[in-house]
C-alpha cells in the first residue's frame, strides 16, 4: 500500500505494526522504532502488556504477536484488520479493527485520529504490570527520536512542566522540545468515550537519569489502576480513539485546549 501522507508512514511489517517515522509538518523525525534500549517500543503504536496473562508487549522469550490480515485506505483514512495471536502462534485472542485518519490543524500542525476497535473472541482480561519503579503502562503509546532534545511533558489543566509522570489522569498529555535548534510538539488527546477517562498518563523524558532526549516516552495508561475484563462476543469491541496531534513549534495549553474541545464536540 503506497504511502498514505508525506509526513507519516504506517509500517505494517513491525511486530507492532505502527507509523514510523512521524515527521512533523517541516520534516523532522518525531519517531524512533526498535531502538536498542527497548527494542520492543516502535514509533508510534499500540499494545497491551497482557492479554489473559500472555505477553503482547517485550519481545523475548514467549510472547504474543500481532498478524496483519488485510489493509487498505481510501478518503477516509488507513484501516488494517490485525490479529492478536497468542505465543503458541496458532490461537487468535481478538481481532483488531483499526483506522487513522488525518486531520489539518493549520500550515504547522496536522492530527492523526487513532481508533481501534478490540474484539476479544472469548471472555479476556487486559492487564499491566503494577507500578513500582516502572509499569502502569499499556494502549497507544509514543517513542520519540532521541535526537529529540530539552523535552519537557505537559498535562491539561496545568501549567506545570515534568521531566516524568507517573499515573496522573488528564484529558491530554503532550511532549514539546527540539530537533536540530527547532521546537516540536506531539500531543495525545483522550476521548470522553474512553474506558477510565480521563487516562492516567505514564510520560518520561528520563532527562533526570539518561540525558536530554533519551526516551520521550508517553502512554495512555488506561490500564494503570486496574485491569479491564472483557465478557466476549456478542459484546461489542473495546474501542480506543485518541487524537495524535503534530507540530511544528511549541503548541501552548490554550490552543491544545481548544483542539481538544473541537474534536470532541459533535
Amino acid at each position: 500500500m503506497p504511502n498514505p501522507a508525506p509526513h507519516w508512514t504506517c509500517d505494517w511489517t513491525s511486530p507492532r505494526p505502527c507509523v514510523h517515522p512521524l515527521r512533523t509538518p517541516s520534516g523532522r523525525v518525531l519517531t524512533i522504532d526498535a531502538p536498542a534500549d527497548h527494542p520492543w517500543h516502535h514509533g508510534l503504536w499500540c499494545t497491551i502488556k497482557f492479554v489473559d496473562g500472555d505477553n503482547f508487549w517485550e519481545e523475548y522469550g514467549e510472547y504474543g504477536t500481532h498478524r496483519v490480515v488485510t489493509t487498505s485506505s481510501d478518503d477516509l483514512g488507513v484501516h488494517a484488520v490485525i490479529e492478536w495471536v497468542r505465543p503458541n502462534g496458532s490461537t487468535v485472542a481478538l481481532d483488531e479493527r483499526r483506522t487513522i485518519v488525518e486531520a489539518t490543524l493549520g500550515p504547522d500542525a496536522y492530527a492523526l485520529d487513532w481508533t481501534v476497535e478490540l474484539a476479544p473472541r472469548a471472555a479476556t482480561t487486559f492487564d499491566r504490570t503494577p507500578f513500582t519503579t516502572w509499569g502502569g503502562y499499556g494502549g497507544l503509546t509514543l517513542r520519540g527520536a532521541p535526537d529529540w532534545t530539552d523535552s519537557d511533558i505537559r498535562l491539561a489543566d496545568s501549567e506545570q512542566h515534568h521531566d516524568r509522570v507517573l499515573g496522573t489522569p488528564a484529558r491530554w498529555a503532550a511532549i514539546s522540545g527540539t530537533i536540530d535548534g527547532e521546537a516540536v510538539t506531539v500531543a495525545v488527546f483522550d476521548h470522553p468515550t474512553n474506558p477510565r477517562f480521563p487516562t492516567p498518563w505514564y510520560a518520561s523524558n528520563r532527562a533526570d537519569t539518561y540525558g536530554d532526549g533519551w526516551a520521550n516516552f508517553m502512554n495512555a495508561a488506561f490500564l494503570w489502576d486496574g485491569p479491564i475484563t472483557h465478557a466476549g462476543p456478542p459484546h461489542p469491541p473495546l474501542v480506543l480513539r485518541h487524537r495524535v496531534v503534530v507540530a511544528d513549534g511549541t503548541i501552548t495549553n490554550e490552543t491544545l485546549d481548544a483542539w481538544w474541545h473541537d474534536w470532541t464536540t459533535p
